[in-house]
């Protein structure tokens, strides 16, 4: 999982990733994420593409991560069922 930020952080031109993550309550929701940098060892910072804000994300709820080139993503992210709509 770190080596996959790590990636999309250091060459944020061509990637971003996608995400399951799940808040504090419980409510998953599907992401779509701009990493910026590591807040510590447990959470990042990264800039939400449905909400177009930063958001700091907890490593524990973040789930089936991947790569993704950023020409496969149309900005803004459409808010859709299962995307973002929680936070």
């Amino acid at each position: 999982m770190n080596r996959i930020l790590r990636q999309a952080m250091q060459d944020c031109d061509n990637y971003v990733i996608e995400m399951d993550y799940a808040d504090a309550k419980g409510n998953r929701t599907h992401r779509v994420v701009s990493p910026i940098k590591f807040m510590g060892s447990y959470r990042f910072l990264g800039l939400c593409l449905c909400r177009e804000q930063p958001r700091q994300f907890q490593l524990s709820r973040c789930k089936n991560i991947r790569l993704v080139p950023a020409t496969d993503v149309m900005m803004p992210v459409p808010m859709g069922a299962g995307s973002c709509e929680n936070n």
